[in-house]
């Protein structure tokens, strides 16, 4: 083999070695790199599924069980009514979010959505409505105390958070020996059996009352508004208004509320220190 075929020989061999080499030093990088993106992606799984249970913990609320305790009207319901509620199948809806602000502070609250609501320093409007049971209940008749009026609906997520917390912040205020008085109105047109088996699954000890419409709602289904809803121009559920003694509105809002705001706007509202 002459010098310059021997040269070539020595540039060729040189060269395919400096490509093994080459082509190693790639494969390893390649699987360098691929074992790298499998601990990626599998560090990503790990933090998506821990964030996603952390997640459902934090803002699924949980399902309210049935009241043991019963008020005296709902255990005195005629059996027709109670077996009438019972085909409804009624059960909290539950959504995520919900059920959260009632414990917080007061400073939690928001101003109403609605800005349509009734103004603050207005006589609230009279009213005489009947519970599922056929008792009558007027606004009127509850002159002297202070007044809490809830406006909601069986089917919505949000009053059905609020309703144990209602329940048991009448029942601390009644305790406290406090002139309040609590009244839930329908405001969806709903009927008798829908409206008792709402109550009497949260055992509410205030009455729940009917304000009929042409197009009655039940827990499956929404309706039209009532006249007494629609006369305190309800939009959103719940609406609620404080009254005072005299009839006159002093706090309204919409959406769910902190125990502590309706707890102070009543003891307010009563004239309590």
């Amino acid at each position: 083999m002459g010098k310059a075929a021997r040269a070539r020989a020595r540039r060729e061999s040189a060269a395919n070695s400096a490509e093994g080499a080459e082509e190693s030093t790639s494969q390893m990088n390649r699987a360098g790199w691929s074992a790298f993106g499998a601990l990626a992606v599998a560090v990503v799984l790990r933090l998506v599924i821990a964030l996603d249970k952390k997640t459902s913990r934090a803002v699924t609320p949980p399902v309210t069980p049935p009241a043991t305790v019963i008020s005296a009207a709902d255990r005195a319901a005629p059996g027709s009514l109670i077996a009438a509620a019972a085909k409804i199948g009624f059960r909290p809806t539950v959504e995520d979010g919900v059920g959260v602000i009632e414990n917080e502070p007061v400073s939690s609250a928001h101003p109403p959505i609605n800005p349509d609501l009734l103004a603050v320093g207005s006589i609230a409007p009279g009213f005489r409505l009947r519970t599922p049971q056929g008792q009558s209940f007027s606004l009127a008749q509850e002159r002297g105390k202070a007044v809490l009026l809830e406006f909601f609906a069986t089917w919505c997520p949000h009053c059905d958070a609020e309703a144990p917390h209602l329940r048991d912040l009448y029942a601390a205020l009644a305790r406290a020996g406090m002139h309040v008085a609590f009244l839930g109105i329908n405001a969806d047109g709903e009927t008798a059996p829908s409206v008792y088996a709402y109550h009497r699954y949260f055992g509410l000890l205030f009455p729940g009352l009917l304000d009929p419409s042409s197009s009655p709602g039940s827990w499956t289904s929404q309706g039209a508004a009532g006249p007494v809803t629609t006369a305190y121009r309800v939009e959103n559920y719940p609406t609620l208004y404080v009254l005072d003694p005299q009839g006159v509105i002093v706090w309204r809002g919409d959406g769910e509320q902190p125990d502590a705001l309706l707890r102070s706007e009543l003891v307010r509202a009563a004239g309590h220190p």
